[in-house]
């Protein structure tokens, strides 16, 4: 039995638990992100070492992939924002003057205000704040005690995480072992059947979010390429990357298509085209994926989902936004353990 003793000191343990996570919540981001990469290479690596493929090489083949992967991510990602940042600023004066001779007549008619604007200045004013802000941005990274402490500080993080994701899956087995022999025996039991549940949660769960960000990923780069974007390709391929964060992806991604059709401007058929798009790839992500890909079986409510990302980013920062998933299913099997104990204990059974 426990007793006063046992309760004070689980709870001094997760009191400490919570200091460390706010006082440390900077240091751990790339140790959670390589915690993270190293579950998701946990089944392949142990694929390839029953295959024969020494536990090492299996390691060092996965951190090569994700490197690969995320490679190739930067490799859309940046000419698209370049080319983005480009055309804005040579196409902003054309909005403006489309504006004014189309919206402005309207605006004056209905409510006596009288738009007008300057191209010369305004085209001058892009200009000239794109280049202070590439001087500013030179600045800052040429600097010693601010830019360069923040270049170092990204680099380090960057660096760390294929290391931190090497040790944790060449050694996961070990690991386990260990936290498993922390486990009181008469508990480990019932420890090891919740890990194996919220292992299976998070398993579905990642597996079905795969599924559905690749399915969106084809989907709006073939949609938005049919209805005109010239970048339709990528923006789609980043749409259907940015769904794993539910509806703020979305955003991002939305966000992403109306400024791309605003400054591809081919008028009001592709602009609506373009938000169709959007539109129905919300219907298909909530109604069809969501409920076949991942299901009712995970139990995760894409609300509590969001809610424990926020809740989690409020009180440990970033760190806590890549802690939200796992706790909310550890917190989700806990749940469903009381909730068993609850229907067979004498409070609910007694009539």
């Amino acid at each position: 039995m426990l007793s006063v003793r046992h309760y004070v000191w689980v709870a001094v343990t997760l009191i400490v638990l919570f200091v460390l996570l706010r006082a440390l919540s900077p240091v751990l981001t790339p140790f959670l992100f390589g915690a993270i990469f190293a579950y998701l290479g946990t089944p392949l690596v142990a694929l390839a070492e029953r295959r024969g493929i020494s536990r090492t090489l299996g390691t060092v083949l996965f951190v090569l992939l994700v490197a690969l992967a995320l490679l190739a991510l930067f490799v859309v990602l940046i000419p698209l924002i370049r080319a983005e940042v480009t055309l804005a600023a040579q196409r902003l004066p054309d909005l403006v003057n489309n504006l004014t001779a189309q919206a402005a007549p309207w605006v004056e008619a209905h409510f006596g205000i009288r738009l007008a604007f300057d191209i010369d200045t305004i085209r001058d004013f892009v200009s000239e704040n794109m280049q202070s802000a590439q001087d500013l941005s030179l600045k800052v990274l040429s600097g010693v005690t601010t830019g360069g402490r923040i270049l170092v500080s990204l680099l380090i993080n960057l660096a760390l995480i294929p290391v931190v994701m090497f040790y944790v899956l060449r050694d996961w087995n070990m690991l386990i072992a260990r936290i498993d022999g922390l486990v009181p025996p008469r508990w480990q039991t019932k420890t090891r059947t919740m890990a194996r549940e919220i292992d299976d949660v998070l398993g579905e769960f990642l597996h079905g979010q795969l599924l559905v960000m690749v399915v969106l990923a084809i989907y709006y780069a073939i949609a938005l390429k049919l209805a005109g974007l010239e970048r339709g390709l990528s923006i789609g391929v980043l749409t259907g990357l940015l769904v794993f964060i539910p509806y703020v992806g979305f955003g991002l991604g939305l966000i992403l298509g109306i400024i791309a059709a605003l400054l591809e401007w081919n008028g009001w058929p592709g602009f609506v085209a373009v938000l169709s798009v959007y539109g129905i790839g919300q219907l298909l992500e909530n109604y069809v994926l969501i409920p076949y890909l991942v299901g009712d079986r995970i139990g995760l409510h894409p609300l509590a989902v969001i809610f424990a990302l926020l809740a989690f980013g409020q009180l440990f920062g970033f760190a806590g936004v890549l802690l939200a998933l796992p706790v909310s299913a550890a917190l989700l099997v806990g749940l469903r353990q009381m909730r068993a104990v609850y229907v067979e204990s004498p409070v609910y059974q007694d009539e």
